[in-house]
């Protein structure tokens, strides 16, 4: 395992942060790039749930898209999601036949989101083409899920599958490599004291 985050704070030199992000790329199969971000207890390599979880996620996601347009996709559980967004007043639209999509989370908002539905699958879209709506993709994902962004990703920057319960987020992109991901997230993760690694 190398090192690419955080060298230990003082004390014991070989004591390491409470929290490690694994990067790495995945192989999905032929023609898909992937990388996979999960978040552990550095000690135990469970994953990392709650509040802190919740925390983390919303700082890193921001980090990942470099102040361009994100929006999340829930397709499952919609009733319960649409009320959390009208209770806490967060922007959504209604898409295709059973699709939510939530516009420019701010990190507070995407912070109450994992937290609320930490148990649920959902997506997110970065990049230009997430500035207006995509009816295609949209009724694809009412239709098959988060399956539907195998087929789409090419169009963003990134599109993320995030399931938060365990710890984990799936980066599909063509364009964001582990090491861009890294250096993307790393300003972002140093604030938890979260240890970020390749492993090899």
């Amino acid at each position: 395992m190398s090192a690419t985050g955080n060298a230990p704070a003082g004390g014991d030199p070989l004591a390491l942060p409470p929290y490690s992000l694994d990067v790495e790329a995945l192989d999905l199969g032929p023609g898909t790039t992937a990388v996979g971000l999960e978040l552990l207890e550095t000690e135990s390599r469970e994953p990392v749930k709650g509040k802190e979880a919740a925390a983390i996620w919303s700082a890193v996601l921001p980090a990942l898209s470099a102040n361009e347009c994100m929006v999340m996709d829930f397709f499952s559980h919609i009733d319960r999601v649409r009320e959390f967004c009208k209770m806490n007043d967060i922007h959504f639209s209604e898409a295709a036949e059973r699709c939510l999509v939530l516009s420019k989370p701010s990190e507070s908002q995407l912070e109450m989101l994992f937290g609320r539905f930490e148990g649920e699958t959902f997506g997110v879209r970065v990049g230009a083409s997430a500035e207006t709506p995509d009816a295609a993709l949209e009724k694809e994902l009412s239709h098959q899920g988060l399956e539907a962004y195998q087929t789409a990703y090419e169009r963003y920057t990134f599109c993320a599958v995030c399931e938060p319960e365990d710890g984990w987020v799936t980066l599909l992109s063509k364009t964001l490599w582990p090491t861009e991901i890294i250096r993307r997230v790393r300003p972002a993760a140093q604030r938890f004291d979260v240890y970020i690694s390749r492993p090899q």
